[in-house]
Formats: C-alpha cells, sequence, structure tokens
C-alpha cells in the first residue's frame, strides 16, 4: 500500500483505464469509417440532453414561479422533441450556429483591434485573427457539407489521441504495483 491511495486504486483497476481508451478508439474509428452516422448519434445526444434539461427547467421553473426559466424548459423540450424528428435540420442548425459565431467574433475582434489601437502595438494580429474567423464561418455556410464532415473527424481525431493516452496509461499503472511495494514511500 502506497502514500497516494489514487495510484493503488489506479493500478489495481488498470484494466478500467484500458476499455475507457479502447472504447474511445472504436468511436474514433467509427467517426473516420461512418461520419454520417456518427454526427446523427451525436445529434441525438445533443437532442436528449436538450429533453433531459428542458424538463429540469420546467420542474424547477414551476416550483420556483420562474416564468423565464419555464420558457426556457418549453424551449428544451421543443428543442429535444424536434431533433429526435428532425435529426438533419438539428446537425445543420448547429453547424450554422458554429459559422455565424465565428463570423461574429471575427467582426468583433476586428473592433477591439481598432478600439485598442493606440494602446497596443500588435494589433494587427488581432486583426488578422479577425479576419481568419470570419473567413472560417463564411468557408462553413458556404461549404456546409466538407464542414460537418471536418468537425466530425476532428472529433474522431481528439478520440484517437485520448484512446492512445488512455491505454499507454492503462498499461503504466498496470505496473506498478510492484514498484509501489519496492518504494511505499516514493513512485
Amino acid at each position: 500500500m502506497s502514500n497516494f491511495p489514487i495510484l493503488d486504486s489506479f493500478a489495481k483497476n488498470w484494466w478500467v483505464l484500458l476499455v475507457r481508451g479502447l472504447v474511445a478508439l472504436l468511436f474514433g474509428i467509427m467517426a473516420f469509417a461512418w461520419p454520417g452516422p456518427t454526427l446523427v448519434a451525436l445529434v441525438l445526444l445533443y437532442g436528449a440532453y436538450a429533453l433531459v434539461d428542458g424538463v429540469t427547467a420546467l420542474s424547477v421553473g414551476f416550483k420556483a414561479h420562474a416564468w423565464w426559466l419555464v420558457l426556457s424548459g418549453l424551449a428544451g423540450v421543443a428543442v429535444g422533441i424536434g431533433t429526435f424528428f428532425y435529426p438533419g435540420i438539428t446537425a445543420i442548425a448547429l453547424f450554422y450556429l458554429i459559422a455565424a459565431w465565428a463570423i461574429v467574433r471575427g467582426i468583433f475582434e476586428i473592433v477591439a483591434a481598432i478600439e485598442l489601437r493606440k494602446e497596443i502595438s500588435g494589433g494587427w494580429a488581432l486583426v488578422l485573427g479577425g479576419i481568419f474567423s470570419i473567413i472560417f464561418g463564411l468557408l462553413f455556410m458556404a461549404y456546409p457539407a466538407p464542414g460537418v464532415l471536418a468537425l466530425v473527424w476532428l472529433i474522431g481525431a481528439y478520440a484517437v489521441v485520448f484512446a492512445v493516452v488512455m491505454i499507454v496509461l492503462a498499461f503504466v499503472v498496470r505496473g506498478l504495483p510492484g514498484k509501489l511495494e519496492a518504494h511505499p514511500g516514493r513512485v
């Protein structure tokens, strides 16, 4: 037994980390192999979240007599149910929301650079960042299909990297029990 109980727990249950890594790896591979069904699954997961969040907001809103929370809950329930009936529209709406956010953010970055031009000398970097944000948003709006595919692949790439880290960690902590017993005060 070491002075670090969490290490003992990890060492004894190293296989849990391995399973997490393998599941993440499977998800990442599926995101690359079948981006369409992966996107639908992510959208439906969002719909489930919106529905549960809406029901929760309704419950609290009615109990607290908070009309704004009741309206928020109704919107959440409507979005959640709508997602299940129209997952394609939800995916497109979320995608365009990201694109619009990038454009608006880019505009505000440029405005901030103009406002700060007398205070900072590197305002050009903020202008450049704003221009790139606007271009990113406009490209997403102009080419939605490749943009959605890129988002799914980005999520898949994250899952694969996370998987590798979890798998390596699983095998590292698997070897800890002997090290912990041999050096009780050190790791």
